[in-house]
């Protein structure tokens, strides 16, 4: 009897057909996909970040195994990427790179990508500065930043110390949401951006957000204070605990604090970090970088109750006087500390003054002389007769010698720090070996003044003790007398054609007020000097007010100015320069001088020797030529560096 399939049975078996069927259909599927590479022998995937992904999970428009490219649907750009990553172009779309950055831009080719973790994607720290600097390059600035960047401590950081945690470019400005750096929205915002700097350096940014005036005023929407940006900038970021970087922080700060800049830049503080004096105090050294407060907060460091605590740290044990002192005073504004704008404004006129009658006095006499020369007036510095008349002693031309060098030293070593602003200044402490150095020969040269001024004490006492008449008056004396008025009109009616020159006598005006400069500069630079070199003994033991120490720094500055001016100006000029000397006056070298310009220039002199007798007693052997050369030799060197130095001051006064 014939079996009949019933209709149930039928159907089942047809669908088990059916599903055998699609499986061998699938199986076939994937084997052609698999395939790929068969036609596509030019494609290599290497991708580790899609290791997992075939070649259809991306490329979805290709629905047969046989396909021509005319035929395929448009899935170029980032819309294979957005199949799957559907967030990523969105937030791309917003950022500051929509339409003009591609997801493979910057993830590289989609066949090769890597994971953003593999140290060699496109995406890694370090991979990032080359992506993001081959687009930004070619904006304007843009190859500036870059090149900041890895310049920066955290460039150095990521690419030369290899450290994979320090920042780069996406952890400041995010991955995908970009924004423009002053949007409200951007990470580096004025509103953002402490936060975000903050996310690695919480505790700094812990003690800035509550203790410092800074985050108190960010805190509360003070857009005008500053935040970390402001101060360590944004790409270029320096240690500055370190070297040229920490001396240059005041100059972040003088982009707020103007005039406190001011005043700290023209203090002793403020030239030496110019110069390059890394042990002197900048702006975070006193008030703290990240906890600066206010004078009156009681927390501050430089509240009157801390000053000497703080001072103290590089100046030892101080005293309350000397934490007093203003580093950054005005000498010229009567506000800040009256006793001193007094002494600024009479230091200021005692400059000019000097100045002025003696810059009006060679000027009148280098026309005179001129002329004088064209006509023949005046003599050599050699003697026809070979006659030489003694005007110093050797123990004068010693001294003289000693006041040469130290004096040369002191304006060498000294002037740089005054006029720290001008580029010689860092050239010469560069020769000198740095401020440190600079600063130990200067105090040398300055011991070595304070000794030849007591010996010429004890040669002077020696000589009153002995009975010698006419020290402190007549024509042998250096004190400014009747005559030495007299001398100074008739010495502008010369210059003016309008009489004859007076006749000298042992000393003239000028160089009586050259000898008694020493004197008042010794008095006024040397105890200024002093009191600058051990402020602890003179606001202690006097004991002398902190803004004595103020007045000391522009007294010393102002006379240390007026010092080297007149010596390499006009000291110079009577000496060396005039046309009767010029180009050089031997006599202070040699201690004689012909008898034929001797009975020239100082005929009243010569007359007296000659009616008392002792002419004779002064004549001595003529220099030998050996002595003059050497003379000359080192004679033009000592005038060659004044000289240089003046040019250096007028340079610095009217330029820079």
């Amino acid at each position: 009897m014939a079996r009949h399939l019933s209709f149930p049975a039928l159907l089942c078996g047809l669908l088990v057909a059916a599903v055998l069927s699609l499986g061998a259909a699938t199986a076939d599927a994937q084997e052609r996909e698999i395939r790929c590479a068969m036609c596509h022998k030019d494609t290599h995937f290497d991708s580790t970040a899609h290791a997992e992904v075939a070649c259809k999970d991306c490329h979805t428009n290709v629905t047969s195994p046989r396909h021509k490219a005319e035929d395929l649907a448009d899935l170029s750009g980032d819309a294979i990427c957005a199949q799957c990553h559907t967030m990523a172009p969105r937030a791309v779309g917003r950022s500051a790179h929509a339409d003009q950055v591609g997801c493979m831009d910057c993830h590289g080719s989609a066949h090769t990508m890597l994971k953003n973790d593999d140290l060699h994607s496109p995406m890694s720290p370090v991979g990032q500065v080359q992506v993001c600097g081959d687009c930004h390059r070619g904006h304007e600035g843009g190859g500036g930043l870059i090149t900041a960047f890895v310049e920066s401590v955290h460039g150095r950081g990521l690419l030369r110390s290899g450290l994979v945690a320090s920042p780069t470019c996406s952890t400041c400005h995010g991955s995908h949401m970009v924004f423009p750096v002053e949007h409200e929205r951007s990470h580096t915002s004025f509103k953002n951006s402490p936060q975000m700097c903050g996310d690695c350096h919480q505790y700094i940014y812990e003690e800035w957000l509550n203790v410092s005036a800074h985050g108190a005023a960010w805190q509360a929407g003070d857009t005008n204070t500053a935040t970390c940006i402001d101060c360590h900038e944004s790409h270029s970021i320096k240690d500055p605990t370190l070297g040229a970087d920490r001396l240059h922080m005041a100059d972040e700060c003088g982009d707020c604090h103007g005039d406190l800049y001011n005043t700290y830049r023209g203090g002793f503080h403020g030239k030496a970090t110019d110069l390059g004096l890394v042990t002197s105090a900048t702006c975070s050294d006193c008030h703290t970088p990240h906890s600066t407060l206010g004078q009156d907060d009681p927390r501050s460091t430089i509240h009157p109750d801390n000053l000497q605590a703080m001072c103290g740290e590089c100046h030892g044990d101080v005293t309350p006087a000397f934490a007093s002192f203003n580093p950054h005073i005005n000498p010229n504004s009567p506000d800040d500390n009256f006793y001193v704008f007094i002494i600024a404004m009479a230091m200021h006129a005692l400059v000019i003054g000097v100045f002025g009658f003696f810059g009006i006095h060679a000027i009148l006499w280098l026309q005179r002389g001129i002329v004088g020369h064209m006509r023949g007036e005046f003599l050599g510095h050699h003697s026809p007769s070979n006659t030489y008349i003694r005007r110093f002693k050797k123990r004068d031309i010693s001294m003289h010698k000693l006041i040469i060098v130290t004096f040369l030293l002191l304006a060498a070593t000294g002037l740089p720090l005054k006029f720290a602003h001008a580029p010689w200044a860092h050239t010469l402490m560069a020769w000198f070996g740095g401020v440190d150095n600079t600063m130990f020969l200067h105090r040398a040269a300055a011991v070595g003044t304070f000794g030849y001024f007591v010996w010429h004490l004890v040669v002077l006492i020696r000589r009153l003790i002995a009975g010698e008449k006419g020290l402190f008056w007549g024509p042998n004396s250096m004190t400014p007398q009747l005559k030495d008025g007299k001398d100074i009109v008739a010495m502008f009616k010369y210059f003016l054609y309008m009489g004859p020159r007076p006749a000298g006598d042992r000393w003239t005006y000028w160089e009586k007020f050259d000898y008694l400069a020493v004197f008042w500069g010794m008095l006024i630079i040397g105890g200024s000097g002093l009191m600058l070199w051990f402020p602890n003994f003179f606001t202690e033991i006097l004991p002398l007010p902190g803004w004595a120490l103020n007045a000391a720094y522009v007294v010393h500055s102002e006379e240390a100015l007026l010092a080297t001016g007149f010596i390499f100006l006009f000291h110079f000029f009577h000496t060396h320069l005039r046309p009767e000397s010029f180009p050089l006056d031997p006599v202070v070298f040699t201690g004689s001088q012909p008898i034929e310009r001797f009975k020239d220039e100082r005929p009243l002199e010569y007359q007296r020797m000659v009616e008392e007798g002792t002419l004779e007693d002064h004549i001595v052997p003529a220099p030998t030529p050996e002595q003059m050369r050497s003379i000359h030799f080192w004679g033009f060197i000592a005038v060659a560096i004044g000289l240089a130095l003046a040019v250096g001051i007028f340079t610095a006064l009217l330029i820079y």
